[in-house]
């Protein structure tokens, strides 16, 4: 397989694992193309690369920047804007589940610690069933933001050590 080949085949494949964990299709796409690109690109070449819109373009690169995954650089004498994504995948793996954590395990786990306090009839099925199922949810999500929190601390050698060590 030639590098082109190669190229457009992770770009997709990229777009493809995004949309799959709830991440827009071309967001994952311009996030690949800026991470396999050596250099910084322009709006136009990442326009260029993904035969898509300015606005789509212009969109999407925002939306990178604010998760932290591409920052934007100036060139001397160069009036456009360059933009240059991380390479380090551990480091591009935190940001990811720093913001996911932010976006969507945060506020569930306030919404489940409001739904803790519900009062009713202990008797009454509907109110045990509820009042289980939140408990329960609460204390996963409780886990998983005490699992994230400690990858997010963690090094990355560290890490891995620990999680092949439960594996064995």
């Amino acid at each position: 397989m030639e590098l082109a080949e190669a190229r457009l085949k992770f770009i997709e494949a990229w777009g493809k694992l995004g949309s799959e964990w709830g991440i827009n299709r071309t967001m994952a796409q311009v996030h690949a193309l800026l991470m396999i690109s050596p250099e910084a690109l322009t709006t136009e070449e990442v326009m260029a690369e993904l035969s898509i819109s300015r606005g789509n373009a212009n969109m999407t690169l925002r939306d990178l920047i604010d998760w932290g995954l591409v920052e934007k650089q100036h060139k001397t004498g160069e009036r456009k804007e360059f933009f240059y994504a991380e390479k380090d995948v551990w480091t591009i793996a935190r940001r990811v589940a720093e913001e996911r954590k932010k976006r969507e395990l945060t506020p569930i786990i306030k919404i489940l610690d409001q739904l803790a306090g519900v009062e009713g009839d202990a008797k009454d099925p509907a109110y045990k069933t509820f009042k289980t199922t939140v408990t329960d949810i609460n204390k996963l999500a409780n886990n998983v933001n005490k699992t994230l929190d400690t990858m997010l601390k963690a090094e990355e050698n560290w890490f891995f050590g620990s999680i092949l060590k439960v594996f064995k």
